[in-house]
């Protein structure tokens, strides 16, 4: 019987979209993670383990970093929740294969920015500008 192959998936080949929009320039992702909450109960007479139930499911915020060009929708974005404005979107993060086949996708229901972060401006460096946005959401959709 011939073995499957199961090499990971690179990590550089994804792409995001932000409402019905792929913002292609985006250079990173990070805050894909999710932790179930537990309770700890110490049973009387049971010393050897503690129980520990689930409560809810706890979620990081959402952060993208890209270069900055002269599309400005992060910082409208932020500008307009700043100002009381809060317009919640779907966030999809997708990564691909080689083929740039979707392979895995993680739907954010809700999300809109709380943190916008301007790139380090340094005369005597020559590194592209970045600037980040980071985002809280109301969980992953599990459609």
């Amino acid at each position: 019987m011939p073995v499957k192959r199961t090499d990971p998936y690179l990590s550089f080949r994804f792409r995001v979209e932000v409402g019905n929009l792929i913002v292609a320039n985006v250079s990173e992702v990070s805050g894909l993670q999710m932790e179930v909450e537990t309770e700890s109960y110490a049973e009387g007479g049971v010393n050897d383990f503690t129980h520990n139930f689930p409560k809810r499911t706890k979620y990081q915020p959402l952060v993208l970093k890209r270069g900055i060009t002269d599309l400005d929708d992060f910082w409208s974005w932020y500008k307009d929740v700043r100002a009381g404005t809060i317009e919640r979107k779907n966030v999809a993060v997708i990564l691909m294969d080689l083929t740039e086949s979707d392979k895995w996708r993680w739907d954010f229901r809700g999300a809109y920015p709380v943190k916008w972060t301007g790139p380090e401006l340094k005369a005597d460096s020559n590194t592209i500008a970045f600037e980040s946005i980071e985002m809280v959401h109301q969980g992953i959709i599990d459609e």
